[in-house]
């Protein structure tokens, strides 16, 4: 009988113990999850300034082709590669012996039509003189009138002709155009030109000098209001940089919009002028031109760490009063080394979730601890 009891009591113990387990596990299975350790950041206001960059090229304002305008061979080369050259200096002369006596043909060919004028007048005023006297006939005034005429007439064909000869005596030597700075010669002592077509050389001028480059025809209203705005020496409007990397360190003003849009890329070429006192810039150089964002200004900035990417939106997770992190929408701006712009979404002081985002959710519990400090957001 004793027995039998024993038995009954452990049997009623281990059901006894099975419910108390049972019990605590259900309560464990039913408790909250413990809160995820994450690190918050103050969202901030700053001065973000940040640029838009474009693919340059920098080219001569001024840039000319030297070529002849008369045949011949070249006599006489007077100046240096690659030095700066003045405006109206002689650069090459072609053999003028032709062209120097084709001038002084030309100028006796309108000696001796002047002098054929001079006689015909005295013609015509001797016959008219007898006219007068009824000493003539008048078919002889008529014919001395025509011939003096025709004479006059010769005048100006001799004096056409020698304006040509001077003309081409003159395109013997080549001259600069402006002053600029002169490449390397395309011809030699005793080279054989022909007009309009073998290149001599280039000038291109240097101060100042422009970059070109291209913009979509949806940013065309943007560069049009730009080159209306008077930008002074302090204008940071655009910076240029450098193919070594460097930020050239004058102010750029737009000189020129293109005319109309390109029909197969749908672009418009834009040109800005930089003063190159230094000669730093050379034609044909590429270069990076970094155009200021109109958007730049006091904004707000987060940690661009704290920005979570879903379904192509962008969240990030802001802390409550009661230690829950809640999920926001946010419209995003440029960013700013490790900052990021907050269009939208966020306010100043906005305590935003930097780091334990990959175990958060949406109205999760929060445990928050120490906050790096952060960067300057400048780019």
């Amino acid at each position: 009988m004793k027995k039998t009891i024993l038995a009954l009591s452990y049997t009623v113990g281990l059901l006894g113990l099975n419910a108390c387990g049972d019990k605590a596990a259900d309560q464990q299975k039913n408790a909250a999850p413990p809160p995820t350790p994450v690190t918050l950041v103050a969202a901030r206001t700053t001065d973000a300034v940040y640029y838009d960059d474009y693919p340059a090229t920098v080219a001569a304002i001024n840039n000319v082709e030297l070529r002849s305008q008369v045949a011949g061979f070249i006599t006489g080369i007077f100046f240096k590669e690659g030095e700066v050259v003045r405006k109206g200096q002689t650069l090459y002369e072609i053999d003028r012996r032709k062209y120097q006596a084709s001038y002084q043909q030309a100028l006796a060919n309108l000696r001796s039509t002047q002098a054929t004028v001079q006689n015909a007048k005295v013609n015509l005023d001797r016959y008219q003189r007898l006219a007068e006297q009824d000493a003539i006939a008048r078919q002889i005034v008529d014919n001395a009138a025509t011939a003096y005429a025709t004479a006059q007439s010769q005048v100006a064909v001799a004096q056409a002709g020698v304006q040509a000869a001077r003309t081409d005596l003159d395109y013997s030597l080549i001259k600069a155009p402006f002053a600029g700075r002169i490449g390397i010669s395309q011809v030699r002592l005793g080279s054989q030109v022909s007009p309009g077509t073998t290149l001599l050389n280039t000038i291109s001028g240097e101060d100042p000098m422009a970059v070109d480059f291209v913009v979509t025809e949806g940013d065309l209203a943007r560069f049009v209001a730009l080159q209306r705005a008077a930008g002074g020496s302090q204008d940071s409007t655009f910076r240029l940089e450098l193919p070594d990397g460097t930020s050239y360190n004058q102010p750029g003003r737009i000189l020129a919009i293109d005319r109309g849009v390109n029909q197969q890329t749908g672009t418009v070429q834009v040109r800005v002028q930089f003063s190159n006192t230094g000669r730093q810039l050379k034609d044909g150089m590429s270069s990076v031109l970094r155009v200021l964002n109109r958007q730049s200004g006091r904004r707000v900035v987060v940690p661009f760490r704290a920005v979570v990417e879903q379904m192509g939106e962008n969240f990030v997770f802001v802390a409550g009063d009661s230690s829950k992190a809640r999920q926001r929408k946010v419209q995003l701006g440029p960013r700013l080394r490790d900052q990021i712009v907050i269009m939208e979404g966020v306010k100043e002081g906005d305590q935003v979730v930097t780091e334990g985002l990959n175990r958060l959710r949406d109205g999760g519990q929060i445990q928050a601890g120490p906050a790096p400090a952060a960067p300057t957001a400048t780019k």
